[in-house]
Formats: structure tokens, sequence, C-alpha cells
């Protein structure tokens, strides 16, 4: 078919924008990782808002639930246009950490929550900051910018700043 001929076959499907995938093995890599770790942070939040002994820890855990979902959300939706396979089920070493939080109580929970976020928040920024300017596709590097602001805000929560709504 000729070029000319399949952009009438496009535009007369409906199609008003044809995409081609442009995520790199450094993209992939990304999203692997940062994905396991919003799942992980997801399923850490909604234990803590039941676990935390403390108000600030349990309102931590809410916002943390809510920003990890809706990032998570437009993950999956940037990696769906992509062609970027996400894992819908957390990696050995998450289920381990989730296993090990299940088993705490009280201060125990809250001290062990707020250093799994301070370490997985630390590492994730910096992974964001990277996507951000060296990402292969451009959704994925402004998923990286937009994120490492959210990221950046936690940090600051985990540290003692209020957190911003």
């Amino acid at each position: 078919m000729k070029p000319r001929a399949l952009s009438f076959l496009v535009v007369l499907l409906g199609a008003t924008t044809v995409h081609a995938a442009t995520a790199t093995t450094s993209d992939r890599n990304f999203v692997a990782k940062v994905s396991q770790g919003g799942m992980f942070e997801v399923a850490a939040g909604k234990l803590a808002e039941t676990k935390g002994s403390t108000q600030d820890v349990r309102d931590f855990a809410t916002a943390e639930v809510h920003d990890h979902m809706l990032v998570g959300n437009k993950l999956k939706a940037i990696s769906t246009s992509e062609g970027v396979a996400i894992s819908d089920r957390p990696n050995a070493g998450f289920s381990g950490k989730l296993s090990h939080l299940s088993g705490l109580s009280g201060t125990a929970f809250d001290a062990a929550y707020l250093t799994e976020m301070a370490a997985l928040h630390d590492a994730d920024g910096a992974a964001f900051a990277k996507e951000a300017t060296d990402g292969g596709s451009s959704a994925y590097r402004a998923f990286g910018a937009e994120t490492h602001r959210i990221v950046q805000r936690h940090i600051g929560a985990i540290h003692g700043a209020p957190l911003p709504r």
C-alpha cells in the first residue's frame, strides 16, 4: 500500500495520530523499578493507615496511598501507550518488606514504615529526576519530571514538613 493510501486509510478509520512506541531499554528499566516501588508504597500505606500509632503517620500514609495510586495509574496509561508491560504483583523483595511491616506494631511499626519510605523516596527521587532528563520517551520524561516533584513533597513530609494538599 502506498504511503498516501495508508494516510487516507488512517483518517478514514478515525485515527487522528499514529503513535510509534519510543520507550528505550532505560525507560523499561525505569518502569520496572518505580512500578514495584509504587505498588509497595500503596500497600504499605494502606497498612499504615490502620497500624500507624500516631495521627501523623496515618495521615502521611493516606497521602501516600492517594498520590501513589494516581501516579501508578498514570504510569500504567503511559506504559500501555508505549507498549511497556508492568507487573501487577510486587517482587519478592517488596513482598518481604511488606510481610516484615505486617508483623510490627506501635512505634516499632511507625519507625520501620518511615525508614522504608525515606529510603524508597530517596532512591525513587533520583530515578524520577534521571528519567526527566534522560528518558528516551517524551511521555516518560514528562512523567519523570512531574512525579519527581511529588516525591520531593513526600520526602519533606517524611522529615517533618507538612504535606501540601
